[in-house]
């Protein structure tokens, strides 16, 4: 039987389970005498509460408990003894420690009843008044009192170089444009829901989280409560994207109630409160290049802003890429948030380069236009060899590859300059590319290995699976590594029990935990080839990255996306007919649970470009498409054809394992590509996400300007 298992395109060894059912998430443990919470949420965005009645909810008969800012229980207001991995710097929100309103939606009361139902209805009931304050949710109207942000640990300030002023002058061939880009919410399938078990004091907690390591530690801090008391887990994950990361609100409630009541008490969130916990902030970019009439790069300024809460300093990655992808002497970079009336913005799949890389790349295929330069010519013309903004050499760079070969796999050759030159009866037919990059990370992490005597391997980490296939590839190294049948090799993770891992996001898993499992294998390895045939073994190992390594090498997956369109002439109407995506991305662990990561990107690319917006009433400073019936996400009839290739990258210096991620590439630089490709068909350009039939209208009615609205 063959033990060659990394790369091989096995099944999910997570599937069976999820497609029977018997797969378990948060909110479906049930246990005897299990309470339900249900959350009743601010009717404004900003002020105080001056009153609450919950008298009518509590003489409902079931209802246990009615929780609120006068009779909750006091915590730590900061976070200061207790490091939260996704934390950005400022006070973070405690829910019903006082009567401020901070944002619309925010929780004001927790009705704890014995049935759900029951709960939900005596919610119903608690009556709130409020004394409102003028609040400030709009972005375009606080854009200039940007400030810039607290830096956040893992996040690098971007950085200037050269004179962008003196270049751009001087720069015979320029394009300048602002670009826009909506606030956008996760929208994972499963709810967020917390169940916690009462056992005489201690707790077991079922979370949806993605970092069951994290989250543990921030429920023992913030209720002073022993860490051997409280076990917190989080086996299955009906999709998180980043919301994930932080502890949210209903974590929070349920412990709470748990330790007031001394009962089991579950707390799920409803998909309209769902829109209150954090999203893709509301972005706002400027771009200026300058260029020789050759394409040569002379200049290029990025500017971001962008929002965030009153109470903490979210900030992305937004503008650092174009310091990074093209070679360029001359860069300006510069990034500030407002703070609002609203909740914290937090970590979306890829973020800040999502809303970057849109507005470079669109940028770069602007300049393309005015050039008469074919857009992947201008890219090559501009290619980096090393990281301008760092020195530092790539650990390995097959970016080139990429553009080669999903442009011959595209047909790019093929492509006439001009727009509006290809038809399909009455659509109007555009191609257009785009360049993404993201980075490569390897965090500390823990893992413990156990061999029993009839050849069983058991491995273990407090990771955490957000549907990326973490089960089956770290099976996939364990066996390999040990050289066993994969059916003899099981994996356990999310478990606060289990040797620490960090967060499960930022595309890191594979290499971090990864890296921890090969290590803990071949230490068991070595364990059992010096002892006697029948034995039972163990290892734990703790592995770090090497961090002088990762200090002088620029550590990057790229794709080359290429996309094309359909755009109705009288309607307006887009459909992506076709996506072509290479991804090089170092080795690749499972072929078929990668590409699922990079379609699912793609997919999410889609509805970037063509869907997706959170539309906020500033008025209420509400999100008002807070459902699934109005905030708009691709459905099968959306998607069509989409090609992966996964370009071969030899890389022996980014980690043990030589693996660099796809979570992230998969979504980056789509939206542009759709977008440019939208030009390409219409000679239409839409600047602010996303392009719906209105916007491209409007840019294509004579003496009519693309604006940002109000909303």
């Amino acid at each position: 039987m063959t033990t060659n298992y990394i790369g091989q395109p096995l099944n999910r060894i997570d599937g069976y389970a999820k497609v029977t059912g018997r797969a378990k998430y948060a909110g479906e443990y049930n246990e005897p005498d299990l309470t339900h919470g249900v959350v009743v949420s601010s009717a404004i965005a900003k002020g105080r509460i001056t009153n609450i009645d919950a008298s009518k909810a509590l003489a409902v008969k079931g209802v246990l408990q009615v929780f609120t800012h006068m009779n909750a229980r006091r915590v730590a207001t900061s976070d200061e003894a207790f490091h939260d991995e996704a934390a950005p710097p400022g006070a973070p929100f405690r829910p019903l420690q006082d009567d401020v309103i901070r944002f619309s939606q925010q929780p004001v009361a927790l009705v704890v009843a014995d049935t759900f139902e029951i709960a939900r209805y005596a919610a119903t009931l608690v009556r709130v008044d409020y004394a409102p304050e003028t609040h400030e949710t709009d972005l375009i109207a606080k854009q200039n009192q940007a400030q810039k942000p607290r830096a956040r640990e893992y996040l690098e300030p971007p950085v200037s170089r050269g004179d962008f002023d003196k270049a751009m002058a001087k720069a015979p061939v320029q394009v300048e444009a602002e670009y826009g880009a909506p606030p956008e919410h996760h929208n994972p399938m499963e709810p967020f829901a917390t169940t916690v078990i009462w056992n005489g004091g201690k707790l077991t907690i079922y979370d949806k989280t993605q970092g069951v390591v994290n989250s543990h530690g921030y429920v023992c801090r913030v209720f002073s409560l022993p860490e051997d008391e409280v076990r917190l887990l989080s086996p299955f994950v009906g999709g998180a994207f980043g919301l994930g990361l932080r502890p949210q609100y209903q974590l929070f409630l349920a412990v709470m109630s748990a330790l007031e009541l001394k009962r089991s008490v579950r707390v799920t969130l409803t998909r309209q409160q769902m829109f209150a916990l954090g999203r893709r902030p509301h972005t706002i970019q400027r771009v200026a290049l300058g260029a020789k009439k050759d394409g040569t790069l002379q200049a290029l300024m990025h500017e971001g802003v962008a929002e965030a809460s009153q109470y903490e300093d979210y900030s992305e990655n937004v503008v650092n890429w174009s310091g990074q992808l093209y070679h360029c002497k001359n860069v300006k970079l510069d990034y500030r948030i407002a703070h609002l009336d609203v909740s914290t913005p937090c970590d979306m799949r890829a973020p800040g380069a999502a809303w970057g890389l849109f507005a470079l790349e669109s940028a770069m295929d602007e300049l393309a236009y005015k050039l008469q330069i074919d857009p992947l010519e201008l890219r090559l013309k501009n290619y980096a060899e090393k990281d301008l903004s760092t020195g530092n050499n790539f650990s390995s760079n097959e970016l080139r590859e990429c553009y080669r070969q999903a442009a011959e796999r595209f047909g790019w050759a093929k492509r006439p300059a001009a727009p509006r030159s290809m038809r399909d009866g009455n659509n109007l037919i555009g191609w257009g590319m785009a360049t993404g990059v993201w980075e490569s990370w390897q965090l500390p992490a823990e893992a413990r290995a156990g061999l029993t005597a009839d050849g069983k391997l058991t491995v273990s980490c407090a990771t955490a699976d957000i549907g990326t296939g973490t089960y089956t590839i770290m099976t996939q190294i364990a066996a390999e590594t040990m050289g066993i049948p994969i059916s003899d090799v099981t994996f356990q993770l999310g478990d606060s029990s289990l040797p620490k891992a960090p967060l499960e996001g930022g595309s890191f898993t594979a290499a971090t935990v990864g890296s921890a499992v090969k290590a803990v294998c071949e230490e068991l390895r070595k364990k059992a080839s010096s002892a006697q045939a029948g034995d039972s073994f163990e290892a734990h190992v703790s592995v770090k990255p090497d961090l002088a390594k990762q200090l002088r090498y620029a550590r990057q997956p790229h794709t080359a996306v290429f996309a094309e369109v359909k755009v109705d002439e009288d309607l307006g109407s887009i459909e992506v007919s076709r996506v072509v995506s290479a991804v090089a991305a170092g080795r690749i662990i499972n072929p078929k649970t990668a590409r699922s990561q990079i379609m699912g990107g793609i997919v999410w690319g889609i509805g970037m470009a063509l869907q997706e917006e959170s539309v906020m009433d500033q008025n209420f400073g509400r999100f008002m498409n807070h459902n699934l019936a109005e905030y708009h996400v691709p459905v099968n009839a959306d998607v069509h054809a989409i090609d992966v290739i996964f370009v071969e990258e030899n890389d022996t210096i980014v980690n043990p394992l030589g693996v660099k991620g796809v979570g992230e590439p998969g979504i980056i630089s789509v939206a542009a590509a759709i977008g440019n490709a939208v030009f390409h068909a219409t000679g239409c350009r839409v600047r602010r996400l996303p392009i719906t039939l209105d916007k491209l209208l409007l840019s294509a009615a004579p003496g009519r300007k693309e604006r940002e609205p109000a909303a």
